[in-house]
Order: structure tokens, then sequence, then C-alpha cells
């Protein structure tokens, strides 16, 4: 069966479903936090573009300007997501997705496209092989292997925000940056508080709430960012056994 594609708006942004976490009854919290986080971000130019079915088919775009990473650059898109799975894998519809940012950009005159990666393939950060096809190149490193990867039309170049080269903080007890992006934050965060609560250790979950201070964290972030004992640990979200072994150490 063929499937056609759409972008959400402010318009149908209530009825439809955001991908990630597919709820047709009961509504869910992760869920509702991003469709009102969206629903302003719509207005900046972000771009939630899907499969039209009921499936975990889209990509996930925004100006580089208004894009809450500590990522800084002129007239750039940001990617946070680019996503196919199950039984929709195999079917083109991750090049249609890609292919449609990049023209999109084009079109608006952009001068490329960037996203976050990393030395070592996160579970929780797009496939930077499929991007590195499309000509995306690393552009800028931070000292612990992340990488910001940028296809430039024109020459130019985006870069980390200095303060996002750190990956340190004062604090050495678990701390958590995190925003409503990713519909699976919710979860996470509840999952880090309740594990952390059996386990008597010390935590700080810390709300990015503004684009501001996101531009200004202290290392590399697509909606998610662990530090532990001072030092940054992952982008990637945490199941409960690796937080208790994080925490052992």
């Amino acid at each position: 069966m063929e499937h056609s594609f759409l972008n959400l708006t402010e318009e149908n942004l209530a009825q439809e479903h955001l991908c990630c976490i597919i709820r047709s009854k009961k509504p869910h919290p992760g869920v509702e936090a991003k469709r009102a986080w969206l629903s302003q971000r719509l207005k900046e130019g972000h771009v939630f573009r899907k499969l039209n079915a009921k499936g975990v088919v889209f990509i996930e775009y925004a100006p580089l300007e208004t894009a809450w990473v500590p990522v800084e650059g002129e007239n750039y898109l940001y990617i946070y997501c680019l996503w196919v799975t199950g039984d929709f894998k195999g079917k083109d519809y991750g090049r249609q997705l890609m292919e449609y940012c990049l023209a999109d950009a084009k079109a608006k005159g952009k001068s490329g496209v960037c996203m976050l990666g990393a030395e070592k393939q996160k579970a929780w950060l797009s496939d930077q092989a499929f991007g590195s096809k499309y000509g995306f190149e690393t552009v800028d490193t931070t000292p612990d292997g992340y990488r910001l990867l940028a296809l430039s039309f024109d020459g130019t170049k985006p870069h980390f925000a200095e303060n996002a080269k750190r990956q340190k903080i004062e604090s050495r007890e678990l701390t958590v940056y995190y925003s409503p992006q990713c519909p699976y934050i919710h979860q996470s965060v509840e999952l880090v508080r309740k594990t952390c609560q059996e386990m008597g250790a010390p935590y700080t979950l810390i709300p990015v709430d503004t684009l501001e201070k996101a531009k200004a964290l202290p290392g590399v972030f697509n909606n998610w960012a662990v530090f532990y004992q001072g030092k940054f640990v992952t982008v990637n979200l945490l199941d409960a056994a690796a937080l208790k072994r994080m925490l052992k150490k």
C-alpha cells in the first residue's frame, strides 16, 4: 500500500499522532508535552514531516537559530531526528524524508543542513552513516568524541557553542538536562527519579525550557544530556539497568 507524507501544522497538530509514541485513546504525558512544545515551535519554522500511516517514519528539523541545541551558525537547518522503524524499513522512506529536507533548505536559500553525530553511533541519534551518503561530514568535534555533521551548500560551517565543548559541570551527582522535545523524555525523567530514590543516590533534574537555556548548555544536547561525577556521560536515554550500573561506579 502506498502512503503519502504530511507535515504537522497548527491546524492538524491536535489530531495527528507524533510517530515516536502512538496513542489513539488514552493520552500520554510525553506526547502531550511534545505537542504543546511543537505548537510553539511550528511558528518558528520547525518542520515535523511524517508518513501518513500508523508507524514511526518521520523527520524533524528546524532553523539552527531557533533549534534547542548548543550549536551556532548562520542560515542552517538542524535535524533533530530522522527515523524509520519496523516494517517501514527498506521502503525508501528515509531517502524521501532526507531529500525533502535538503530540497526545503535549498528552496529557502539556506547555507546547509547539520545534525549531531559521534565517533560511535549513538542509539538516540539519527544514523550518521546514512547522512554521509548525502555528503554530511564532520565540521566540529568535542574532546570526548561527539561530532557536528554538516552538508554545506556554500562553504560555510556551523560549530558547537564553546560552552557545549566543556562537557563538564561542577556538581558530581547525577545531573540530567532535558527538554520536552522528545515524547520519551517524560518516562525517562520518571525512571531517573524512581531509580535514584530507590538507591538513595542524589540527583538533579534540570528542565531546558527556553531556547536561551538550550544554547548555553555545558555539553552536547539533542533533548537529553546526562552528567555524572562532573563529567558528561551520554545523550542516550537511560534504562534502569544502565542507570544502576552508572551509579554503582
